[in-house]
C-alpha cells in the first residue's frame, strides 16, 4: 500500500541543483504537517525542512538560504528545491507526512 512516494534524487555536481518531490496518497494532505529528513552514511537521520498546513516553514541551519520547501495541496505533493548543493548534502532523503515516512530517494553530490 503505497502512501508516500519520493522522486527527483540523483547525482549532482557541487553547486548544482535538484528538486525532490513527494506525492502522498494518504488522506488529509492539506491538513498535514510535511517534512523532509535525510540520513547520510554513518549518521543519524536529521530534519532538513518542514512546512505546516498554513505554510510556515522551518529549515535546519545547514540548508538555510539554499533549500526551499513548498507544497501543492491540489496535487498532494511536497517539494524540496535544493540549490548550491554541497558534498555534505549527500544522503537518502525521506518525505514525512506526520510520522509516516516514505522509502527515500538518494541524493549524491560529487564532482
Amino acid at each position: 500500500q503505497v502512501q508516500l512516494v519520493e522522486s527527483g534524487g540523483g547525482l549532482a555536481q557541487p553547486g548544482g541543483s535538484l528538486r525532490l518531490s513527494c506525492t502522498s496518497s494518504r488522506m488529509f494532505f492539506s491538513l498535514s504537517f510535511m517534512a523532509w529528513h535525510r540520513q547520510a552514511p554513518g549518521k543519524q537521520r536529521e530534519l532538513v525542512a518542514s512546512i505546516s498546513p498554513s505554510e510556515i516553514t522551518y529549515y535546519t541551519d545547514s540548508v538555510k538560504g539554499r533549500f526551499t520547501i513548498s507544497r501543492d495541496n491540489a496535487k498532494n505533493t511536497v517539494y524540496l528545491q535544493m540549490n548550491s548543493l554541497k558534498p555534505e548534502d549527500t544522503a537518502v532523503y525521506y518525505c514525512l507526512q506526520g510520522t509516516m515516512s516514505g522509502q527515500g530517494t538518494q541524493v549524491i553530490v560529487s564532482s
